[in-house]
């Protein structure tokens, strides 16, 4: 598909310019630091007209996902942007465009067409929002238009400030955002949900009060388990001798790591699980209690806050079947009282939820836990099946999604190959040639990208399932951006020590 029918629009999309001349490390840390001043001042505004006490409740892995404080400025996140690349890695990939990311020109028109992309996307999702919001007696009356404004604002600025991070800072404006707002999670849930609930064990629990609060601090355990087998992930690797053709003697080796792809897979997977779930469920909702179709894809339950306002939460249905299963603290269904683990996994053994058929004799109001039967076209999921079902949907979504960041990022097996025939990398005992070189690759990319895809969403979903403090997702995705960042600071302290080398690398 030829996109120049797009340029007149393009051409009123602004855009940030790059630095004349490369800026020093010290210069791109004081740029990465005014940005994130400025992103967790948006994080610490609350949203004018919009109620917060109840609204930091909902979407709470929406939050570390999409980089996003729900109720605040910045209540869109980043998801504009995440999911305006998903929309173009799919369309790239399925062939319906036709760009060559390696042409300037053509580069520029897609990342500007994903620039247009995301703010329509952040117009959308801001009313979104606020529908929401407004259903749930979030919003100030006669407020409703201003919100919107406001939250489509803030959205588009994160935009830019993600821009002006990849031009400007030290790593990409998304992977710090995220690593930002999940360092944020963790300090205050271990502040104000862990120590608050290991201080009244070690008060009420008498003779098991140190193992009760031993087990309060579960959460923080489990992030620090991921954060260790994320570590020793991105530590193995596949290397492959290399030479330089150039210079007798010099060598080195080509690392390729299990995960390959970074945590991206997980992001963009992640991302298209929640929009999804979030937009139908937005849909669905007000009609679940009265359409046995729409109690088909997502049943909901009206519930009341200790405020007055009316949430529906979702308890069935084939959306709950593919949502990301998730562990919290809050209570669970009668039956498995109180909280913590507990109860918690005795409710993923023996727990059921509603799938209620679209030809149910579905009726409101009706226990379903009591009168749910195939006769009246009703069954109940046993929770450990929704478990299965989820981290399976998750697994495969990020095989997909890794396979289409390795090609949409240049790190295919092809463009490899060129890219080390063209600065002069050769593996020893082959002939000089990118053909060759490119097949040895297929030998270990492909099969190393799906093995790190289904290791990385077998491990982010054991990270939610327990519930790791700042959210499982998060905790990976941040090891992941730290082991990238920490990457990309040695590069650039070794370009400044020896210039020379930035001729190979750039």
């Amino acid at each position: 598909m030829a996109l120049e029918f797009l340029n007149p629009i393009l051409k009123f999309i602004p855009s940030i310019k790059k630095p004349k001349s490369p800026l020093t490390f010290k210069e791109k840390m004081t740029w990465t630091a005014l940005i994130m001043v400025i992103y967790f001042a948006m994080f610490s505004i609350p949203a004018l007209g919009v109620s917060q006490v109840q609204v930091q409740q909902i979407f709470q892995l929406a939050n570390v996902i999409f980089a996003a404080h729900i109720g605040s400025l910045i209540t869109v996140g980043i998801s504009p942007i995440v999911l305006s690349s998903i929309v173009l890695q799919l369309l790239q990939g399925s062939g319906a465009l036709n760009i060559d990311l390696n042409d300037m020109e053509q580069r520029g028109r897609f990342q500007s067409i994903q620039k247009l992309i995301a703010i329509i996307v952040a117009i959308i999702e801001a009313t979104f929002y606020t529908y929401t919001f407004a259903n749930s007696g979030l919003i100030t009356p006669g407020f409703a238009g201003f919100v919107i404004f406001e939250l489509a604002i803030s959205a588009i600025i994160v935009i830019y400030l993600d821009e002006m991070m990849n031009k400007y800072g030290i790593s990409s404006g998304i992977n710090l955002f995220i690593a930002g707002g999940v360092a944020y999670a963790i300090i205050a849930g271990t502040a104000t949900v862990l120590l608050p609930a290991a201080a009244y064990q070690l008060a009420t629990a008498g003779a098991t009060a140190i193992p009760q609060a031993l087990l309060a601090f579960g959460p923080l355990f489990v992030a620090i388990l991921v954060m260790l087998i994320s570590i020793y992930a991105y530590d193995m690797k596949v290397e492959l001798p290399m030479v330089f053709s150039q210079f007798r003697g010099i060598g080195g080796r080509l690392p390729i790591s299990l995960l390959y792809a970074s945590v991206m897979p997980v992001i963009f997977a992640t991302s298209l699980l929640i929009a999804m779930t979030s937009l139908f469920g937005g849909i669905i909702a007000p009609y679940s209690a009265t359409s046995s179709t729409a109690a088909f894809f997502g049943y909901y339950v009206p519930q009341f806050s200790t405020t007055g306002a009316l949430t529906n939460t979702l308890d069935g249905g084939l959306i709950y079947l593919l949502s990301i299963n998730t562990f919290t603290e809050s209570p669970f269904p009668a039956g498995y009282g109180g909280v913590g683990y507990s109860a918690y996994f005795s409710y993923l053994a023996t727990g059921t939820t509603p799938l209620i058929m679209p030809w149910s004799s579905f009726k409101p109001g009706t226990d379903l836990a009591a009168s749910c039967t195939l006769s009246n076209g009703c069954v109940l999921v046993p929770e450990w099946i929704h478990v299965i079902i989820s981290t399976l949907l998750l697994v495969i979504l990020c095989v997909i999604f890794g396979k289409f960041y390795v090609e949409m990022t240049g790190q295919n097996p092809k463009n490899v190959a060129e890219q080390l025939q063209s600065v002069g990398w050769q593996i020893p005992g082959f002939r000089r040639d990118p053909r060759i070189t490119e097949s040895i690759l297929n030998k270990y990319i492909p099969t190393i990208t799906v093995l790190g895809s289904i290791f990385v969403g077998l491990l982010a979903a054991f990270a939610n399932l327990t519930g790791a403090v700042g959210s499982g997702m998060g905790v990976l995705l941040t090891v992941g951006i730290m082991y990238s960042l920490y990457q990309q600071l040695e590069q650039q302290h070794q370009l400044e020590g020896y210039p020379i080398l930035e001729k190979f690398l750039s």
